[in-house]
Parts: C-alpha cells; structure tokens; sequence
C-alpha cells in the first residue's frame, strides 16, 4: 500500500509529480465541477480581462497538486488536512502541448500526535503557482 510512520523522517522528500494540463482537461474539468468561467476556455475573453492566455481552475491545481500526497501515502484518506493559496495561474497554451505542473513535497515535521506535515512545491513554466501548500496527514504504524 503506502508509506508508513516508521519509514519517514523529518527532510525526507516525496517522489516528485509531473501532471501535463491540456485545454482538453480543462474542458473535462468544466464539466465535472461546473465552473464554466470563459477565462477557463476561451483566449480571446482571458486575455480580454488582462490574462496572458487561457488559465487552469485554481481547484484543479490544487487537486494536481494533492496528488502528489494521495499517491504518496496510497490512500486519499489519510491527507486530515490540506490547503494552498493560489499565487499565479497556470497557463494553459493551444499549441498541443499545453502545460506542465511539477509538483515536489518534503516532510517537515512528524508530531506528537502521530501526523506528519508535508510541505508541497507546485510549479509550471518554473515559476511557483501555489504557496503555503502543506498537508497534514495519517500513516500507518
């Protein structure tokens, strides 16, 4: 299954998560939650309203990015805790590619309680898209 508590110390660095976004998952991800904001979808209104291009759902970034946690640990459920800010969009480009969201993550504390911090790094095109990431979760004794 996953990891477990007596297998991690605090540095300790999680197998790093590469996610390609195309305008394609942006239209599957619309339709999933229902935000069909143009921004999302449509370039001529995105950069109407002074974006560079088409941009990725806040939510599906942050979805990306707790990924790298979920696979980690092997079961969704052990993440108690989870929360990002959203510092800079993910440009999602119409050139067949798209986007690339890299997404790291290091233990930064094992508590008392039996839960370790995770500190999580998301970026595309190199620059950070989310700060404070972090996550608190269960593992196995």
């Amino acid at each position: 299954m996953g990891v477990r508590i007596s297998e991690v110390a605090v540095g300790d660095l999680l197998p790093e998560l590469s996610v390609p976004l195309t305008r394609a998952d942006l239209v599957r991800y619309a339709g999933a939650s229902g935000d069909f904001n143009p921004i999302h979808w449509n370039e001529r209104f995105a950069t109407e309203v002074g974006l560079p291009d088409v941009i990725a759902h806040g939510m599906l970034t942050m979805a990306v990015a707790g990924r790298l946690v979920s696979e980690w640990t092997g079961d969704p459920g052990a993440i108690l805790h989870y929360g990002v800010r959203f510092t800079r969009p993910v440009v999602v480009p119409d050139d067949g590619t798209g986007a690339q969201v890299d997404v790291s993550g290091k233990i930064s504390a094992i508590n008392e309680d039996g839960t370790v911090k995770v500190l999580i790094t998301a970026k595309s095109a190199s620059q950070g898209v989310l700060g404070g990431a972090t996550a608190i979760v269960r593992l196995p004794e």
